[in-house]
């Protein structure tokens, strides 16, 4: 990675899993309960905003990204257990519903809302985002780019992985790159022309205040980072504050919160020294808010 300032922030472990939890992804819904997937259990769990915990919903297969609806469902991108690339729809009450299976995708991963009605989703084997409309259960290839790519199909770190929407551009990661890609949102709702905004650091998944910096998890490198619109990277957690295996991370949206959220897998994909540790949801204090809820 490249060279970062160091300015860590306090930080809280909310909730524990056991060791080898893989949790994936995180979103947060108006009243601060937190959503939580663990990729290879195929569950979501609820974390209540007084820190209880409970299965929200099990699908059968793997669970990666989550998008939240505007009725508060939930979008759930993973596999099913034909290792076929599906999404489901969970209902607030844990409902599960196959929404539509993907057979030209690869590898499903973070997802996004574009409008009302259509969410991007990351295919980080492909090197594709595809758009998904939800009334009419389509799914289309939205951009697919050698920026989203891997440099290798022999690799196995995933190349576009987390999505973003900031002031009218998608920011989509390249893990595998270690580059961060800025998509400008066309009129119409179409992909303009990729560019990279940065180059150097290892974001898996990633959220934005709501000054315009961005908050990123990177994953093996045990750590969270802000990245200013100028490019300046610091880092804000480290192994010691809980990021064993740092996978996402999301905004608390009750008002006041000004704490950002991040789920791990304890060093999962690449153990740290002292072993692989539990999967955590840890909170750290960041002193501002997120993007509001659209």
């Amino acid at each position: 990675m490249i060279e970062t300032l160091t300015d860590l922030v306090p930080a809280q472990t909310i909730a524990e899993f056991p060791v080898n939890s893989f949790l994936e992804s995180v979103v947060i819904d108006a009243d601060n309960t937190l959503f939580i997937t663990n990729h290879y259990e195929g569950k979501v769990f609820r974390i209540s905003a007084d820190g209880v915990v409970a299965t929200h919903a099990t699908i059968a297969g793997k669970a990666t990204g989550l998008a939240l609806t505007p009725n508060v469902e939930l979008l759930l991108s993973g596999w099913d257990e034909k290792e076929t690339s599906v999404v489901w729809r969970i209902a607030s009450d844990g409902t599960v519903e196959l929404l539509t299976e993907l057979p030209e995708a690869i590898f499903l991963n973070g997802l996004t809302r574009l409008d009302s009605d259509n969410y991007l989703i990351a295919d980080s084997y492909r090197g594709a985002i595809w758009q998904l409309n939800v009334p009419t259960k389509t799914v289309s290839i939205w951009l697919e780019h050698p920026d989203l790519a891997r440099t290798s199909s022999e690799e196995v770190t995933p190349a576009v992985n987390g999505l973003k929407i900031y002031d009218n551009f998608l920011y989509a990661s390249n893990t595998q790159k270690k580059q961060i890609v800025k998509i400008p949102i066309l009129a119409d709702g179409l992909a303009g022309e990729p560019e990279i905004f940065l180059t150097g650091v290892n974001i898996d998944d990633f959220a934005f205040d709501i000054e315009g910096n961005l908050y990123g998890t990177t994953h093996v490198f045990n750590s969270v980072v802000k990245i200013d619109q100028d490019g300046t990277v610091t880092t804000i957690a480290q192994l010691k504050q809980g990021m064993a295996g740092s996978t996402a991370l999301a905004f608390g949206k009750s008002e006041g919160d000004r704490s950002i959220y991040v789920t791990t897998n304890g060093g999962m994909s690449f153990p740290p020294a002292t072993g692989v540790e539990s999967g955590k949801v840890v909170r750290l204090e960041v002193g501002i808010a997120g993007l509001p809820l659209v």
